[in-house]
């Protein structure tokens, strides 16, 4: 078997600790399972604009374009809040993420049996939720022209940005987002603000279209995003796969990555198209920030990275059966009690990071 390429970019904050437990998955997955991954490590964000004066260097662009996958940490920190808008440590995340042209990004907020009472919504609400949230990533107001910020003739100020996409890009997104719920329960939620918002009428109408067409065995249903985030905290379970724009899917994955208690142990896969051999580019992340405040305290929650990788070997290299054996690791070793702070809860052993990536280690050895 090929050695995969796998870039890691561990980044700013947390993103660095996190990265180490994942290198110990990658090293047992090499001993135990005979995988050979060929590992890159480059720079992004705040840490590569120390080193080199850009949030996303060339060479960490040209190894991201070469590798089969890039997994990444995370970006970001008050330290850089004085820099230049297109320094900031962001907008490396934003560049790599649109010249790989990884338009799809997949959020799961899925709840473990053993995190049920680490959310603050009642038990019954979110046992075994489990949905999928597919956002468009390279289009919307993010990236819309024209944009920025002017002085009008009055001496007034007026900031612009601009919401719009192609039918080319919502059939893409569209796509992606029906395949999957194809492969789960066949049902699709599109959200949009079609009653305000043009662009999101021809998002609806390309939506409709392509179920029709093309998806005639997938359940498509519509909801303003306003209703959606209300629904997600009311009656989050009669969700399977969402699918939005890129605006609204940052906002309603964070509230219902919420819903699952906490941000630590959400994981992310950022697709591209595929090629003529079924291969996409992509970019696997957890969910979490770079958590300044608790960097260097080796507290930090390195689950939600975990299974950020355990997402590259399910949808990058096919490895369903790694992909499923390190899950049910994490599910074991919560199920055992262990908590990292940020999950911690009374009766449990509250554990560091380093701890937390030797205990899925040893899960996996009793798996095996």
């Amino acid at each position: 078997m090929a050695a995969k390429k796998l870039l890691i970019l561990p980044g700013d904050g947390i993103g660095q600790e996190v990265m180490v437990q994942v290198r110990r998955i990658i090293d047992w997955m090499g001993k135990k399972r005979n995988i050979e991954f060929e590992i890159t490590e480059g720079l992004i964000g705040g840490s590569a604009f120390d080193a080199t004066g850009t949030p996303l260097p060339q060479e960490t662009l040209d190894a991201a374009l070469a590798a089969d996958a890039v997994l990444l940490g995370a970006v970001g920190g008050p330290k850089w809040d004085d820099l230049p808008f297109d320094k900031k440590p962001e907008r490396g995340l934003l560049g790599i993420r649109k010249e790989m042209g990884l338009f799809a990004n997949l959020r799961p907020a899925t709840v473990f049996d053993a995190l049920v009472d680490a959310s603050t919504l009642k038990s019954e609400v979110v046992s075994g939720l489990d949905i999928m949230i597919v956002r468009e990533l390279t289009g919307g107001l993010y990236f819309g022209q024209p944009r920025g910020i002017e002085t009008l003739p009055n001496g007034e100020r007026k900031g612009v940005n601009t919401l719009t996409y192609t039918t080319s890009e919502i059939q893409r997104i569209g796509r992606a987002a029906f395949d999957l719920a194809r492969k789960r329960n066949k049902k699709l939620t599109s959200v949009d603000k079609a009653n305000v918002l043009e662009c999101t009428v021809l998002w609806r109408e390309e939506m409709i279209k392509l179920q029709q067409t093309e998806y005639p065995d997938v359940q498509l249903e519509h909801m303003y995003v306003d209703n959606a985030s209300m629904q997600l905290v009311r009656n989050p379970k009669q969700f399977d796969v969402m699918v939005t724009e890129n605006m609204f899917g940052d906002i309603l994955s964070d509230c219902a990555a919420m819903l699952t208690g906490s941000l630590g142990m959400l994981p992310s896969a950022s697709l591209g198209a595929a090629d003529a051999n079924g291969n996409r580019k992509a970019l696997y992340e957890p969910v979490h920030g770079s958590a300044p405040d608790i960097a260097g305290k080796d507290i930090a929650n390195p689950l939600a990275t975990i299974l950020s990788f355990s997402m590259c070997l399910r949808y990058s290299f096919n490895m369903v059966a790694e992909a499923d054996l390190i899950e049910t690791a994490v599910k074991n070793v919560l199920k055992g009690g262990l908590r990292t702070a940020d999950i911690m809860s009374p009766g449990k052993a509250k554990v560091s990071t380093t701890v937390m990536g030797e205990a899925i280690v040893r899960e996996l050895d009793k798996l095996s």
